[in-house]
């Protein structure tokens, strides 16, 4: 792995991580009913989806890594497309 490649999958986890404490911040915040219910739920599936998209990402980039092929070609997909992905 180029030292590029490895900036970018750097780059891309760390996105997840803030993603992933903003979701804790999110929640806490409701526990303290410092934000509503409705906004909390939007801001979670917003999050959710765009989470979605990294690992999504992520994972392009790794497959096209292990086939020889450029990571660099890996593209964030629309949430349409990923957010129908079976698990």
């Amino acid at each position: 792995m180029s030292n590029s490649e490895a900036e970018a999958e750097k780059q891309i986890l760390g996105r997840i991580q803030d993603m992933i404490g903003q979701e804790k911040d999110l929640r806490d915040r409701l526990a303290e009913n410092t934000i509503d219910q409705p906004t909390e739920h939007e801001r979670l599936a917003q999050l959710e989806t765009e989470l979605d998209q990294c690992w999504d990402l992520l994972r392009q980039r790794r497959a096209r890594a292990a086939a020889g092929q450029d990571p660099g070609d890996a593209h964030v997909r629309p949430a349409s497309q990923v957010e129908d992905y079976l698990s």
